[in-house]
């Protein structure tokens, strides 16, 4: 194998597990630097605003289990046994992605490294020839273009003491949603 082709090899699996990474759903635990998590702000002694963010391939409905969770654990360590909902929203933030990729494959000529030609049922081809347009040997660009969107769930609530009303759709036993939602967290 030749010392060029190795090195692009390597470097290109260097750069898939990179990817790989950033592909995952946003694990539950405490804000990162880039704000992705739980974070929570007492506002009166039995008051907190809640949040959770995700990125974008957390599902909206994993990151609501999670607002809720944190919502049940800080109730139960701050002493408390349910807690009710005082108000919520889950806000969506939509984003659009382009990729360019010069050289691709045109022209049945050689193509660059990684071409992509999105269309027929071979749309890569890593090393050698392809269908397309162009001027051989690599010329032009392939653009694709995709959307992504992110939750964010924020949530006011209150902590209370004693046993949760059953006339309040509102009010969450604090122990049951953390039995309930913990088995769900595959970090």
């Amino acid at each position: 194998m030749p010392l060029k082709r190795f090195f692009a090899l390597g470097l290109l699996g260097f750069f898939t597990m990179g990817l790989m990474a950033c592909v995952s759903s946003t694990p539950y635990g405490p804000a990162s630097r880039n704000g992705l998590g739980y974070s929570d702000q007492r506002i009166e002694s039995d008051r907190y605003r809640v949040s959770f963010r995700g990125n974008a391939q957390t599902r909206r409905e994993t990151v609501e289990d999670f607002l809720l969770l944190r919502s049940a654990e800080l109730t139960v360590q701050n002493g408390y046994d349910y807690f009710i909902v005082v108000e919520n929203d889950t806000e969506a933030r939509s984003f659009f992605t382009t990729l360019n990729s010069a050289g691709g494959f045109h022209g049945g000529g050689f193509g660059s490294f990684y071409g992509r030609r999105g269309f027929g049922a071979f749309p890569y081809y890593p090393y050698g020839f392809g269908p397309g347009f162009g001027n051989g040997f690599g010329g032009g660009f392939a653009t694709t273009t995709t959307e992504s969107t992110a939750y964010q769930a924020i949530a006011f609530i209150r902590l209370y003491k004693g046993t949760k009303p059953d006339n309040e759709p509102a009010a969450f036993n604090a122990r049951e949603v953390m039995d309930n939602l913990r088995p769900s967290i595959s970090n």
